[in-house]
């Protein structure tokens, strides 16, 4: 007897390891490590104005705002980046005022080029200060409207590929070029990400530990739905705020047979969020999985001082004790408490140092993790028809005049 099927129950490490081989040809974001950075450098070292205005959305900032949020308290920066990325009128009115806009850069950021609230605030700032050549400066896919705009008004441009998705974008001309022109090493942010890349596609640590993690994910992800992120420094804010676009948007789909799939991001800091989401993980409901992130360096020696408080005296144990010392104890003693409880899964991510390696490598693993996951779930990491259906809306709604 002959007997032939196609059946596969599990998909296998090895075949997901392969589609992304495959996939690595169509999808860009994989390969920005190899990319020359010259043109980036050299318009940096044009820039003469001290405020750094980017405008957009989205995939559009967040991924610049996280390694600028990471790196700024440890860098002499010869600029300010300053972020218009909503149209909540408070933001813009609060942010434009505190800002010399004679003395400013306005780079305009959206993939389509009709990006409605960046156009809009694009607008409304062509109404305070005059935008042109001189103090604009436009990155877009080169075939869109508002690439024609930058054309016909010469403003220069750079372009975003269509090959790369904006919320996987930071590592091309959407985050190195406004990083560059503030003084961050752009060439080590590559470093970086190469060290990630070279270490998963062949199989290294890299490959390891973001294989065993997405499956695990999806094997459980009836059962631990939501991933928390548990961020022990305030130097990742914006790392938390760019994982939760990069994860909700990308595995929130609907997979081949029709089934609606997705893992709930949440991004939480330490020790500010020990008093309240710790309290949810440690009784509530076992439906999250913990990933905390500790920073060894802070680069930072700001400690307690040794002064004895009548009636506190029992405190006196934290003097002289450096606050970055007091931060990652207070990090090693939530995952001991976690860990302690045994079934709450949990991992720990430790940073060595505040440089642009370190938190381009974090991101760029991250990126690699998600379409990992996806491949996992039979899902498109990259398209987000849930939102452009939303966009549509929108833009049908605001055609209507009043």
């Amino acid at each position: 007897m002959n007997y032939k099927d196609n059946f596969n129950p599990t998909i296998s490490d090895e075949q997901i390891f392969n589609d992304i081989v495959k996939e690595k040809e169509s999808i860009g974001y994989y390969n920005l490590y190899k990319q020359n950075t010259k043109a980036f450098k050299e318009y940096a070292s044009t820039v003469e104005q001290s405020n750094i205005v980017i405008i957009g959305i989205g995939g559009s900032t967040l991924g610049t705002y996280a390694i600028y949020k990471y790196l700024k308290y440890s860098k002499e920066l010869s600029k300010k980046l300053i972020f218009l990325e909503t149209t909540d009128p408070v933001d813009i009115k609060s942010k434009v005022e505190a800002i010399d806009l004679e003395d400013s850069l306005f780079i305009v950021i959206s993939k389509s080029g009709t990006t409605v609230e960046t156009i809009s605030i694009f607008k409304y700032l062509h109404s305070l200060v005059k935008l042109d050549k001189k103090n604009t400066l436009i990155i877009t896919e080169n075939d869109s409207k508002l690439n024609v705009y930058a054309k016909e008004n010469s403003m220069q441009t750079f372009e975003i590929p269509k090959d790369i998705g904006g919320r996987f974008s930071v590592f091309s001309a959407v985050g190195l070029l406004p990083l560059a022109i503030v003084g961050i090493d752009i060439d080590k942010i590559l470093h970086g990400i190469k060290n990630i890349h070279d270490s998963f596609f062949n199989k290294a640590l890299v490959y390891n530990r973001v294989i065993k993690k997405a499956r695990f994910l999806v094997e459980y992800k009836n059962k631990f739905n939501i991933n928390v992120i548990f961020s022990y420094s305030s130097r990742l804010e914006g790392f938390n705020k760019w994982y939760i676009q990069l994860w909700g948007e990308s595995l929130g789909k609907i997979d081949l047979n029709k089934t609606r799939q997705g893992l709930t991001p949440i991004g939480i800091i330490g020790p500010i969020d020990q008093h309240s989401f710790l309290q949810l993980i440690v009784e509530g409901r076992r439906d999250k999985t913990v990933t905390v992130i500790k920073v060894e360096n802070f680069d930072n020696n700001l400690s307690i001082p040794k002064i004895s408080l009548k009636g506190l005296e029992e405190l006196d144990y934290l003097d002289d004790r450096d606050f970055s010392s007091l931060i990652n104890k207070q990090a090693d003693a939530t995952i001991e408490s976690i860990n302690n409880l045994d079934d709450i899964p949990c991992d720990v991510i430790e940073i060595d140092d505040v440089y642009e390696e370190s938190i381009a490598s974090l991101m760029y693993e991250y990126e690699l993790l998600t379409s990992v996951t996806a491949k996992f779930m039979y899902i498109d990491a990259y398209n987000q028809p849930g939102v452009e259906s939303g966009k549509i809306i929108l833009k049908d709604k605001l055609k209507i005049k009043k």
